[in-house]
């Protein structure tokens, strides 16, 4: 059994189960590739696939040796590209969430490539469920994320705190700092980011708990675009604290506290559990975890 028998087997799961299409795929006759399924079987001394007229059907068997090959795959295929590349290396590629990458990532990465000036970094943002479609792909070595990824093989380790704030017109009936009731926070329009971002599924969770759901009157995947409107008096939002503090300090919007609810999280480092982690990325999370304690925080520039 070897490299090549694990991938022609996935690429008969991914044809659909069609030896013909995976052969097409792979620049092999249909025969050739029926016998390296053959020889898998033969080799495990079970049965792969069930033959119903002309049709194969995946056997449990079938489903258990393709998670370890889909697994085995993904390591190979990162071995090679590491290797290979050898003289390249010092590649990092990382991914964040939209409040990480915007507020903290670019900090990070200045630091890191100014104790590393021979380092690469591939940097990519999107939100948590873009992002561990990646790691599972093995596009991305690790994610900073916001929200909760929950692929069972993905680890995620909690590594800082973040508060959400609600945000509101200036001009508005709220003054900065006040606390409000529950019943006047339901009443207001809201414009709120997208779902599946960590910032709605926080907001979500909170209000869920507290008994009530909101229908925003805007989603947006940009926070600006948030601020923005909540700033032209459309309505209020729930953003993230270290985002919002330029337009509350120049006095273009006010933050106020909710009586009895708390937007508060974590931000979580995540990776696949299988995933081989070199020295120079530890190192980098470990940059991570600490960064708040060894270097100072990045102001915003209050440009919307």
């Amino acid at each position: 059994m070897t490299i090549r028998h694990i991938n022609i087997f996935l690429a008969v799961c991914e044809a659909g189960q069609n030896t013909t299409k995976a052969a097409e795929r792979l620049h092999m006759s249909q025969p050739a590739v029926s016998l390296a399924i053959h020889e898998l079987e033969e080799y495990y001394g079970v049965a792969l696939f069930d033959r119903i007229g002309r049709r194969l059907c995946i056997t449990e068997a079938g489903k258990r040796f393709w998670e370890y090959a889909s697994h085995i795959s993904s390591m190979f295929d990162d071995m090679e590209k590491t290797l290979r590349g050898w003289e390249h290396l010092g590649v990092l590629r990382v991914g964040a969430s939209i409040t990480v990458g915007a507020r903290f990532l670019p900090g990070y990465v200045k630091i890191f490539l100014s104790l590393h000036p021979g380092l690469e970094i591939r940097a990519q943002v999107a939100s948590t469920e873009v992002l561990a479609g990646k790691i599972m792909a093995n596009e991305l070595d690790f994610a900073l994320v916001e929200g909760v990824p929950r692929h069972p093989s993905l680890v995620s380790e909690d590594y800082m705190e973040d508060h959400l704030a609600v945000i509101c017109p200036a001009g508005g009936p709220f003054r900065q700092g006040e606390t409000i009731s529950v019943e006047q926070f339901r009443a207001q329009r809201f414009l709120l980011r997208e779902r599946g971002s960590g910032t709605r599924e926080e907001f979500d969770r909170v209000t869920e708990q507290a008994g009530f759901s909101v229908a925003p009157a805007w989603e947006a995947m940009s926070t600006t675009a948030l601020v923005n409107a909540v700033i032209e008096g459309l309505g209020i939002s729930v953003l993230p604290q270290r985002l919002i503090v330029g337009a509350v300090e120049r006095g273009l919007a006010v933050s106020v506290k909710v009586e009895g609810l708390d937007f508060c999280r974590q931000f979580r480092i995540v990776y696949h559990k299988d995933k081989f982690l070199p020295a120079v990325a530890k190192e980098f999370l470990d940059l991570c975890r600490n960064f708040e304690q060894n270097y100072p925080l990045p102001r915003y520039n209050g440009l919307y």
